[in-house]
């Protein structure tokens, strides 16, 4: 887990790009609910799935696709998007990308 708590950072410069590799970091863990980075290089992604929870993604750097329940969304750079629990989803990188994961349990 980072340690950031009390500090100002920037998002891009606490995660970095790893050819081939979705990297994660994870900034906050809680019983409630998390909050990770990730970073997808290009054509990386995560297969469909589905979660017991609500997770919002922001981009914040690259662009992505997206797709909840069979309908593609595309997500860029200042964008964000809400996956609603119990709804499979899943994500690919349509160049490589870095995005904030919430997820909030209850």
């Amino acid at each position: 887990m980072i340690d950031i708590i009390g500090q100002a950072v920037n998002l891009k410069e606490l995660i970095d790009y790893q050819g081939g590799s979705v990297v994660s970091k994870e900034i906050i863990k809680k019983e409630k609910g998390s909050v990770t980075l990730f970073a997808f290089d290009k054509g990386q992604g995560l297969s469909e799935h589905t979660a017991p929870f609500d997770a919002l993604v922001y981009i914040f750097d690259g662009k992505a696709e997206i797709t909840i329940s069979g309908k593609p969304v595309s997500v860029q750079a200042g964008e964000m998007v809400v996956m609603p629990a119990d709804k499979p989803h899943s994500l690919k990188a349509v160049e490589r990308f870095k995005m904030l994961l919430v997820m909030v349990r209850g």
